[in-house]
């Protein structure tokens, strides 16, 4: 009996120590394992961008850039219709090169359209700008794009003789206008012959 006795305690503590050896064991496992890095905070969304609306809360409608070289330009009372494109200072002015049978906008001045001054400017010959000499207050100037776009002018203003000095007629600021120029001699001494046509509102202006 005493023996059986003896049997089961040492039994009992030999389960004592085993179960205190994996419980020292399970203890140094946990501590060597790093803990969890901790969560990034979430991204901050981004900020929204906000869209200019119309008065109905609608978003605001957006134009192409108006290229030159894709415009005409008319004054359909004189049988003007001309293509333009972009000027060129060295080459029209001072090599008096002017290219021929197309209206030529002054590459300082605004793209008709966009507001204040375009500055148009064509030799003075049939199928040209010849028969500006004939223009009067009054008479439209009709501005197209190949789109089908078109902006019209009312001619507010002629100077028949205007000095070749004067540059103040270049001035790209101010209300939208054409300031339209060819010439009334074979060279560039010879006064400038300008009209000058203001925009005519349109619906939707």
């Amino acid at each position: 009996m005493e023996g059986a006795t003896v049997d089961r305690m040492r039994a009992l503590v030999a389960v004592a120590v085993a179960a205190a050896a994996l419980l020292a064991m399970a203890l140094f496992v946990a501590a060597s394992v790093p803990a969890p890095a901790p969560l990034a905070a979430p991204a901050a969304a981004p900020a929204a961008i906000a869209i200019p609306l119309a008065a109905g809360g609608s978003p605001l409608p957006t134009r192409a850039p108006i290229l030159v070289d894709q415009l005409r330009i008319s004054l359909p009372r004189l049988g003007i219709d001309l293509p333009m494109a972009l000027g060129d200072v060295q080459r029209d002015v001072r090599l008096g090169a002017t290219p021929e049978n197309v209206a030529l906008l002054f590459p300082t001045t605004n793209v008709p359209g966009t507001g204040g001054n375009s500055y148009i400017y064509a030799h003075a010959r049939n199928d040209m700008f010849l028969q500006l000499w004939n223009v009067k207050l009054g008479d439209r100037v009709r501005i197209t794009a190949t789109d089908g776009t078109h902006f019209d002018y009312a001619v507010t203003r002629i100077v028949a003789r205007v000095d070749p000095a004067d540059t103040s007629w270049l001035d790209p600021s101010g209300p939208e206008r054409l300031t339209l120029q060819t010439s009334t001699g074979p060279t560039g001494s010879y006064p400038r012959f300008i009209a000058v046509a203001e925009r005519v509102p349109q619906p939707g202006d």
